[in-house]
């Protein structure tokens, strides 16, 4: 291989082992688990790997540096930072989405068994063994701490802190729970109340999601536009990426227009994010 070659794969090289580099939880957790073979190996990597989007943006930038220099490497690794917090904000978007449907549903079983008499402990044991994750831990905790007496308010706002996904639901089903305990209420109503709003909540949600399909592709459009801008400008021979690589104005224009476009479009997320959550 020749010495420019040998140059280049170097810092290719780096943002791959930058890239394959786990998060200390990411390590502790492989490190405990058992690994059968190649394909056991495979998914517990692909279950526990923290994707950290400061190494992403350090890997894509070493890796356009050889071609694009400084201002390349910076607008590299700004767009993948930001792919990667995009990515992992609509994961745990999606998760909580997930949790906090899989809640509604245990607590309507929940409910059912209050209503038939069932003691508080022996109904939410039952209820845990229909969750999964973190709905059916949370129930199980609650179900030992009915049936140890202590306060299951106080539980459900320990695990509203450790669950952000569906601490809201949480922290609605602790202030039942509190108003049942304190004022003898009727435990199955309240949770019934809690439940039936945290479902109109989820469907509003996805009613709104769905509204704003639209104006989230245009805004994927219109980031898109200086890249398109780039691509019919070499078309047409006038040759934007060369002064965008090899000159110094351009390496400027570079780096800020590309700082301009990700704050657009981060911007353009939170607000849309603001308006599901309304």
């Amino acid at each position: 291989m020749s010495p420019t070659g040998v140059s280049a794969a170097v810092p290719l090289l780096l943002s791959i082992a930058l890239l394959c580099w786990p998060g200390v939880p990411g390590r502790r957790r492989l490190k405990a688990g058992k690994s059968t073979g190649p394909v056991a190996l495979w998914s517990a990597a692909r279950r526990w790997y923290g994707v950290r989007p400061e190494l992403v943006g350090l890997g894509a930038g070493a890796a356009a540096a050889p071609f694009g220099d400084v201002g390349g490497a910076v607008a590299a690794a700004t767009v993948s930072a930001l792919v990667v917090l995009r990515y992992r904000a609509a994961t745990r978007r999606r998760q909580g989405v997930a949790q906090l449907a899989e809640l509604v549903d245990v607590l309507g079983l929940l409910v059912a068994d209050l209503r038939v008499g069932v003691h508080p402990a022996t109904a939410a044991a039952a209820a845990a063994g229909a969750g999964d994750g973190a709905v059916h831990r949370i129930l199980e905790s609650v179900a030992a701490g009915a049936h140890l007496g202590a306060r299951v308010p106080a539980l459900l706002h320990q695990h509203a802190a450790a669950e952000p996904g569906i601490a809201d639901g949480l922290k609605r089903l602790a202030s039942a729970w509190d108003l049942a305990e304190r004022h003898g209420m009727g435990l199955a109503e309240l949770i019934d109340a809690v439940r039936a709003d945290l479902d109109a909540r989820l469907r509003m949600a996805a009613e709104v999601r769905a509204q704003l399909a639209g104006p989230r592709a245009t805004a994927g459009v219109l980031a898109g536009l200086p890249l398109l801008g780039v691509v019919l400008g070499e078309g047409v021979g006038a040759g934007p990426l060369r002064i965008l690589t090899d000159t110094g104005v351009g390496q400027a224009l570079l780096v800020v227009g590309t700082a301009l476009v990700c704050a657009g479009t981060a911007w353009s997320d939170r607000i849309m994010a603001g308006a599901a959550r309304a």
